[in-house]
C-alpha cells in the first residue's frame, strides 16, 4: 500500500479523522511508532499499512483491545497492545521510537456506548471514565463544592452559565444517571435553536475532562513524546476543540523556539535549543471530501513536529495556556 493510502472501509471498523493528511504529513512511515490513543485502532492500522515496522498501541480503556482482537492478531509481532496512559508512553515504549500519534478527547465509539456515561442523549450510569478505575463523574458532581464545579464548567467547558449550572447541580444532587444531570443543566439554559448543540454539551465535556485529567495527561504525554522520539522522529497530534489545540500549539511553539518574545519591556525568556521543527506553522484541517464523509471532522486540527537532536526538557507549563484547574493540578 502507498504511504498515503488509508485502509478501505471494508477493511477497518473505523477510519479516524484526518488519517489521510496525517499519513501524508509524516511520510515516509518506517520503524517503530507509538499510537498513544489506540481506540478503534484506525491510526495503528494506517501506520502499519503505510510502512511502519511496528506499532505500540496504548489505551487506558481495556475494552478497546477486545474489540481489536481478531484483526490485531493477524499483525503478529508488528502490533503490541498495552493498557496504560500516553503520559507514560516513553516508559511503555522502552526505547527510542520513530513516531508518536495522539488523537485527543473521547472517541465516537465511547460516546455511542450508553453504559460508559459520556452521552447526555443516552441514559446510562454517570461514569465518564476512560479507564475502569478512579472517581466517576457521579463522584465529582455529588461531592465537589459549588465553586469547584463552577470552575470546572467554566475553565474546561467554556460554559458562561457555569455558576448558575453549578448551583442547580448542588441543589439537585445526588445524581446517578446521565439524563438526570443533563435535564438539570438543560433547565438552566435557553432552549437550543435548530442546528445548535445540546445545552449540556459544554458541561458534559468539562466534567469528562476533569474526571480523566485530560489536560494534565496531555502535557505529560507531549513531554513523554519529546523524551522518546529519535532525532528526525515525528509527533502528530489531532485535537478536537480549542482548549486542546491551544496547549498543543503552544507546546510546539515553545519547544521549537518559534514563540514570540512578547513586549520589549518584558523580561527576556531563556533561550533553549529547539527540540522540534514544525512541519507547518498552521494546523492542518479536514478537506471537503472528509467533511462530506465525516461531519465529526469539522473541528479536527492536526499539528506535526519533527524531533531535533536537542536534549529533552520539561515544557513551561505556565505558558501553555492550561485552564486554571489543570495548572493547579500539575
Amino acid at each position: 500500500m502507498a504511504a498515503t493510502e488509508i485502509p478501505k472501509p471494508d477493511q477497518a471498523p473505523h477510519i479516524p479523522v484526518l488519517l489521510r493528511p496525517l499519513l501524508k504529513a509524516v511520510a515516509p512511515v518506517f520503524g517503530i511508532w507509538v499510537d498513544g490513543t489506540f481506540g478503534a485502532g484506525g491510526y495503528a492500522r494506517g501506520l502499519l499499512e503505510a510502512g511502519a515496522e511496528k506499532v505500540i498501541g496504548i489505551d487506558r480503556d481495556p475494552t478497546v483491545f477486545e474489540m481489536a482482537r481478531d484483526w490485531a492478531a493477524a499483525r503478529g509481532d508488528r502490533l503490541e497492545l498495552v493498557e496504560g496512559t500516553f503520559s507514560e508512553l516513553d516508559a511503555i515504549a522502552g526505547g527510542p521510537v520513530d513516531g508518536v500519534v495522539l488523537d485527543l478527547g473521547v472517541s465516537s465509539m465511547q460516546l455511542d456506548q450508553a453504559e460508559r456515561g459520556f452521552s447526555f442523549q443516552k441514559d446510562g450510569p454517570l461514569d465518564m471514565r476512560m479507564a475502569d478505575s478512579g472517581p466517576t463523574a457521579a463522584d465529582l458532581v455529588n461531592t465537589a463544592t459549588e465553586a469547584e464545579i463552577a470552575d470546572i464548567l467554566y475553565h474546561y467547558g467554556e460554559e458562561r452559565a457555569s455558576r448558575r449550572i453549578a448551583r442547580a447541580i448542588v441543589a439537585g444532587r445526588p445524581f446517578a444517571r446521565t439524563l438526570e444531570l443533563a435535564a438539570v443543566i438543560e433547565r438552566c439554559l435557553p432552549r437550543a435553536k435548530p442546528g445548535q448543540s445540546h445545552p449540556a454539551t459544554r458541561s458534559f465535556q468539562a466534567i469528562r475532562i476533569a474526571v480523566n485529567d485530560e489536560f494534565g495527561q496531555l502535557v505529560k504525554g507531549l513531554e513523554a513524546a519529546e523524551r522518546v522520539l529519535k532525532p528526525g522522529g515525528k509527533l502528530a497530534v489531532v485535537s478536537f476543540h480549542s482548549l486542546e489545540d491551544r496547549i498543543v500549539k503552544r507546546f510546539f511553539q515553545q519547544r521549537s523556539g518559534s514563540e514570540g518574545q512578547g513586549s520589549r519591556h518584558a523580561p527576556a525568556r531563556a533561550t533553549r535549543a529547539p527540540a522540534f521543527t514544525l512541519l507547518t506553522r498552521r494546523a492542518i484541517g479536514p478537506d471537503d471530501d472528509e467533511l462530506a464523509a465525516n461531519p465529526r471532522a469539522r473541528s479536527a486540527l492536526l499539528r506535526v513536529g519533527i524531533r531535533t537532536d536537542a536534549p529533552a526538557e520539561s515544557a513551561d507549563r505556565a505558558a501553555l495556556g492550561l485552564p486554571k484547574p489543570a495548572l493547579m493540578g500539575l
